[in-house]
């Protein structure tokens, strides 16, 4: 008699052990959907799309299609074959920041096209040989910009 009510209270022992695991299995999993809604709805918020006309939205162009005129000389001579540094960094949400350099190369009329890049501010380096380099910091905000550089002799040496 009594091994049978020692097999009783053990089934009983295993039977609240199943419950708790199931209790404590639902706890897990309702833990960890309250966790990836509260990562994921952040997100989802910023993705939304905004109206055009809401308020407090700049102007500004989300992209610029830049176009870049290189002159020389006391007569503006246009420069062909001059290097074209362009120089932005790439807003990312989740990571870090891309910087992003792209090397491009003046026609024969000293006109250079940049492709779409992000609005903001932008670097541009000028290499051309027989003149002094060239370096500056552009903010572009306009859907399409042109930027006009003049470079200049660099000074003697003695």
């Amino acid at each position: 008699m009594e091994s049978n009510s020692i097999h009783k209270i053990d089934r009983a022992i295993a039977g609240e052990r199943c419950q708790m695991t199931d209790a404590t299995s639902r706890i897990k999993k309702l833990l960890i959907a309250f966790i990836s809604l509260t990562l994921i709805y952040p997100l989802a918020i910023g993705a939304q799309d905004k109206a055009p006309d809401s308020k407090g939205k700049s102007e500004a162009a989300a992209s610029v299609h830049l176009t870049i005129i290189v002159t020389a000389g006391e007569d503006k001579q246009p420069v062909d074959s001059a290097s074209v540094y362009v120089r932005f960094v790439e807003a990312k949400v989740l990571t870090r920041n891309k910087k992003i350099e792209m090397n491009l190369k003046t026609n024969l009329s000293g006109v250079c096209h940049v492709p779409e890049i992000p609005s903001g501010k932008i670097l541009i380096q000028v290499i051309a040989p027989g003149w002094k380099t060239y370096g500056e910091y552009f903010e572009v905000d306009q859907a399409e910009q042109t930027i006009n550089i003049s470079l200049v002799r660099p000074p003697k040496w003695y």
